[in-house]
């Protein structure tokens, strides 16, 4: 019988995460905000070239730059430019 097993610290890096991407935040009155309709823009307290957040559940994890993905059709990726150290856990 192999005795291979699976280390526990490694038994969950097959598990995928869902991460959220923060280009800035609002704070609008709540009567702004009963006037929205389609088309309306909401300000955000960011400019467009300032790094936009990578967030894990809470947790801050990265920082980053908006990017075109090539070849992707208009989809958006994130070149990470401040990472902070994982190695250590959440």
């Amino acid at each position: 019988m192999p005795d291979t097993v699976e280390q526990p610290e490694n038994a969950f890096l097959g598990v995928p995460v869902e991460m959220t991407i923060s280009v800035g935040k609002a704070k609008p009155l709540i009567s702004e905000l009963l006037s929205l309709s389609q088309g309306a823009i909401i300000p955000l307290d960011s400019r467009i070239d300032d790094p936009v957040e990578v967030y894990i559940g809470e947790k801050l994890i990265a920082r980053g730059e908006l990017q075109e993905i090539e070849g992707g059709e208009g989809k958006l990726g994130v070149r990470l430019t401040q990472v902070v150290d994982l190695q250590n856990g959440f």
